[in-house]
């Protein structure tokens, strides 16, 4: 059983080396990359004040923290929900600062969230399929087609489900483009998997080779791409394996 927990916080600020606090922190739960709808969400009173440029993000005032319990209290219970799972954070250095950091202020502390669960960067896995683009939460989803309409104001529940939907299909999760899929529970482990087959008589396909003046032509343009990037997949390929026909 595989078991991801997506997990954002929010804070009263950017650095817990100058005393911030966490004050909501929201996580969802995925089994087997299919969310279970089980998750774990709570505001937290930081016992300081929310710097105001915090608060143009997330829209959590001091006053409606007053009330709410202390890290400390809900220390356990946060590390026994995510405990054994794998973290997938956006710009994980951030969250996971500010979790080691009030783990460290508990008077018996346990550590190290990495002690317990492994940690998934999203936003690494992000750059590095599309370099040089913007990869923050709300580019991923404009350019996966994950709706965020919702998400006016940063806040770490909802946060958490936008961020699960852009990493499942960032990390090939969707299976609704399977030829011949009727959606259902999602399970192809039956004979054909959901994919649709062509007949067995159907005509072959007829196979055209490049000429020699359209090889050349290709070649140098792989040149131009390895001369500009540094490598080209196309050379690492097999292109010229003999082909069955």
């Amino acid at each position: 059983m595989s078991r991801i927990i997506v997990l954002d916080t929010e804070t009263t600020g950017l650095e817990p080396s100058q005393g911030h606090r966490i004050i909501e922190i929201g996580c969802v739960e995925l089994i087997n990359r299919k969310l279970t709808g089980n998750h774990f969400h709570v505001y937290l009173n930081p016992q300081r004040e929310v710097d105001p440029s915090a608060r143009e993000i997330h829209g959590i005032s001091n006053e409606f923290l007053a009330d709410k319990p202390l890290f400390a209290q809900i220390a356990e219970e946060f590390l026994n929900f995510v405990k054994g799972a794998e973290l997938v954070i956006h710009n994980a250095p951030f969250d996971v600062g500010f979790i080691n950091h009030e783990f460290r202020m508990l008077s018996q502390s346990p550590g190290n969230i990495e002690q317990y669960c492994g940690i998934i960067d999203s936003l690494v896995l992000a750059r590095k399929k599309h370099p040089g683009q913007r990869n923050s939460l709300d580019a991923l989803c404009k350019r996966y087609g994950v709706d965020n309409s919702s998400r006016t104001l940063h806040g770490a529940l909802l946060d958490s489900e936008i961020l699960a939907d852009v990493f499942l299909t960032m990390t090939g999760g969707q299976t609704s483009f399977l030829l011949g899929s009727h959606g259902g529970s999602g399970d192809h482990s039956g004979e054909d998997g959901g994919i649709r087959r062509l007949s067995a008589d159907r005509p072959r396909l007829k196979v055209l080779r490049a000429s020699s003046d359209e090889l050349i032509q290709h070649n140098k343009k792989l040149d131009t791409i390895q001369k500009a990037a540094g490598s080209c997949l196309w050379r690492t390929l097999a292109l010229d394996e003999p082909r069955n026909e």
